[in-house]
């Protein structure tokens, strides 16, 4: 009776990874379930559940996924294969966005003496959760630190040295309105708005050189106070658009063109 159980979870087992290797993960995790029902002996608790994480993976499913890449933990065979599981579990929250557990992982890989011969491939990944974090400088010193992700290192160089610094857009905005959007490249929306100020500001001024107290203060107000104000925040909207479209053209690029490893 033991040798029919076993050979019944062999044939099981086998019939699951066929389904796998056809891309049909949906009934391959079917499969995989019922090895592990009759699995009495863990002969592939690890190898199911990870393949299960995997094809949980690639359904979009990465809550399921992580479950399962914890589950396949309990019962690593080696260091790599302890490797390997945490570095899906790293893609998988570099994917679903949850890029604080991604690094957390990281760091562990870094800290153990174990994966030393390893860092090539902790880099790598290191960079692409800065690039989903939308760190693009420091995604750029960790693909540069990996032996392999010479293209990506590239890129985030790229990208970094294209994107604006919100930061200056408003200060240069502050001592001269319009000079912020005049930075982000929106060179007529820069001008008229150094235009208005000028003429807010003229306005303003010469009602107070007149004794018109209150028409200066009116003015300054309600006319020049909102240019000057809504000066500052064209400078940090356009500037902040203009780094969403550099972020995303490269984001399309890693998507559509990108041959090396992706999470």
């Amino acid at each position: 009776m033991p040798i029919y159980a076993q050979t019944s979870v062999d044939e099981v087992y086998s019939s699951a990874e066929k389904l796998f290797e056809n891309k049909n993960y949906f009934n391959a995790i079917t499969e995989y379930k019922r090895a592990q029902f009759f699995d009495n002996e863990n002969k592939y608790t690890f190898d199911s559940n990870y393949k299960i994480g995997l094809c949980y993976k690639y359904g979009g499913f990465y809550e399921n996924a992580i479950r399962y890449f914890s589950n396949a933990s309990k019962y690593c065979k080696t260091i790599d294969d302890d490797f390997e599981l945490k570095i899906q579990m790293i893609r998988v929250n570099i994917l679903r966005k949850t890029t604080q557990n991604a690094f957390q992982l990281l760091h562990q890989l870094e800290k153990d003496s174990s994966f030393q011969n390893k860092k090539d491939e902790i880099y790598y990944w290191k960079g692409w959760a800065y690039i989903f974090n939308d760190d693009w400088k420091n995604a750029e010193l960790n693909f540069a630190k990996s032996s392999f992700g010479k293209e990506l290192y590239l890129l985030s160089k790229k990208v970094n040295n294209q994107k604006l610094s919100v930061t200056f857009a408003k200060v240069i905005s502050y001592i001269l309105p319009g000079s912020g959007q005049i930075y982000a490249g929106n060179y007529l929306s820069g001008l008229l708005s150094f235009a208005w100020n000028i003429i807010a500001g003229y306005f303003t001024i010469n009602s107070f050189l007149q004794n018109r107290a209150f028409d200066g203060i009116i003015i300054g107000e309600l006319v020049w106070l909102r240019f000057y104000k809504g000066n500052v925040e064209n400078a940090e909207k356009y500037s902040e658009q203009k780094n969403l479209l550099i972020t995303n053209n490269a984001l399309k690029f890693l998507q559509e063109e990108y041959k090396g490893l992706i999470p």
